[in-house]
């Protein structure tokens, strides 16, 4: 499907439109395809092959897309890229959570004696992010001075909209962004043996107005995220 087969080729997924329609214009020698319902756009940009696609919101879309993503294209690396609510002082509106691991808050068979999180039959709580992948979005997030914590990011099928909850997460799993998207893609990765990363720009702080935040918020979250992106993409073509 690419051109140059022997390129190094990374995937982009995005819960949302504004990361695929920028990446879009500027891939060359590529195309589009349909596989399991989602649109995936192709071509080649900084020395590498690229493939990116919107997964939609929640975990059961995000899953669907990374393993066709996977299966299709055989991306070397997977980078997931959107916004998030905050869980930690260290993070305000459009700074970056960058994630050393995820994990799924909503998955819960303690009633049977197991840790809060823990995805049965792999026996994981967490999901670890490639070095390269966390060291490259640090690097990038500094081009553009914009400030970013790594830590765990948390995945779960609701958004988050009370201090509680936020308080919650962050005591459970050490979370410093919450989501719905991360946690299930890092779990189709690594059931695929693909290294991935993930970036979370902050839209909202996860409380009971968070709501009312991410509404106003998410366009400078999103210009923030784009940023970083690009930058980590430009970045990662050097090296390969």
């Amino acid at each position: 499907m690419f051109k140059n087969k022997d390129n190094f080729t990374v995937g982009v997924i995005g819960a949302m439109k504004p990361e695929i329609d920028a990446l879009k214009p500027r891939l060359e020698n590529g195309g589009t395809v349909t596989v399991s319902g989602v649109e995936f756009v192709y071509g080649e940009l900084f020395g590498m092959n690229v493939v990116a696609a919107q997964c939609g919101i929640g975990k059961v879309f995000a899953a669907i897309c990374a393993e066709a993503m996977i299966v299709t294209f055989k991306p070397d690396m997977v980078i997931n890229a959107g916004v998030g609510g905050a869980l930690t002082d260290k993070l305000d509106i459009g700074d970056a959570g960058i994630a050393t691991a995820v994990v799924q808050h909503d998955m819960d068979t303690t009633p049977l004696g197991d840790p809060k999180g823990l995805i049965s039959g792999i026996n994981k709580v967490y999901f670890e992010c490639a070095e390269e992948c966390v060291s490259l979005l640090a690097e990038a997030a500094a081009v553009h001075g914009i400030n970013s914590v790594q830590g765990v990011i948390a995945s779960g099928d609701c958004f988050v909209n009370s201090a509680a909850k936020r308080d919650e997460l962050r005591n459970e799993f050490g979370a410093i962004v919450c989501e719905m998207e991360s946690g299930a893609i890092g779990h189709v990765c690594f059931i695929n043996d693909t290294p991935f990363g993930v970036l979370r720009t902050i839209s909202d702080n996860g409380d009971d107005e968070s709501h009312n935040d991410y509404a106003v918020s998410l366009k400078k979250a999103a210009a923030a995220e784009l940023d970083i992106l690009f930058c980590f993409l430009e970045k990662l073509g050097a090296k390969h």
